[in-house]
């Protein structure tokens, strides 16, 4: 099997407390594969969620290609991959913990995401970006648009987004500080596939760990312009889940 391109931040933070081990952006694995990327017409990049090592986080992309492709899209899918597999994240005396520290260095991963970004639009300004974040991956994506909006330039940089059981709260889209970065920072368009039957994120909310996820009721208040919202019905949590109930793309 060819191997999935990615980048990554993996090792660069403490799975047990959330500390940064190493000052990198990011890497680029195959090296190769990502000069193929420059002067396409786009990609879409896969942010997973937490509990995933770097097989988990290659799986998602996998996921997210195939269902991709069976919906019609015919431009590259790569992964972002980053230490979400905090410890202790599978007990449930530990899971608090786990999960604050990966909230801890999902909101980090903004700035490795977010210099890839910049970069990468250097060397290819005429590429679409597009990004997908589920659960988790929906925190990097928030903290990504808010480096990005450090900078005047940067606005419209990535083409849309789409969140999936996003673990964000869910007056993020209408807030007075997000909704600005998301109108000015996504060119198109802000989609959040939410599951009020979504086990993960209801138990979340009920345990107040994530107060209010807008994967699970959707958004509150009167949400920026490019922002829209579709109730789905998967199985479970699980991204492939998701995947399963996704109609169109892009």
């Amino acid at each position: 099997m060819k191997p999935i391109p990615r980048i990554s931040t993996r090792g660069y933070y403490d799975l047990s407390n959330g500390n940064t081990l190493k000052n990198n952006s990011y890497y680029t694995y195959p090296k190769n594969d990502f000069k193929k990327l420059i002067d396409s017409q786009e990609i879409t990049i896969m942010i997973h969620g937490l509990r995933n090592d770097n097989a988990g986080a290659i799986a998602k992309v996998v996921l997210a290609k195939k269902q991709l492709k069976k919906l019609g899209y015919i431009h590259h899918v790569i992964g972002f991959s980053y230490d979400s597999n905090t410890t202790g994240a599978h007990l449930m005396k530990c899971a608090k913990h786990a999960m604050t520290v990966g909230q801890k260095i999902a909101k980090k991963n903004g700035t490795n995401l977010g210099k890839f970004i910049e970069d990468f639009k250097k060397s290819s300004p005429k590429t679409k970006i597009r990004l997908m974040g589920h659960s988790l991956g929906s925190q990097v994506i928030l903290s990504t648009l808010e480096y990005l909006a450090k900078k005047k330039q940067n606005v419209g940089i990535i083409e849309s987004t789409y969140f999936f059981g996003a673990s964000i709260i869910q007056d993020v889209p209408s807030s007075k500080k997000y909704g600005k970065i998301l109108q000015s920072i996504i060119h198109s368009k802000i989609v959040n596939y939410y599951a009020p039957k979504d086990e993960v994120l209801s138990w979340a909310n009920t345990e107040k760990f994530v107060k209010g996820p807008l994967g699970l009721n959707g958004a509150t208040g009167k949400p920026v312009k490019k922002y829209r919202q579709k109730l789905v019905k998967p199985k479970n949590h699980r991204f492939a889940s998701y995947a399963a109930v996704l109609g169109s793309f892009p």
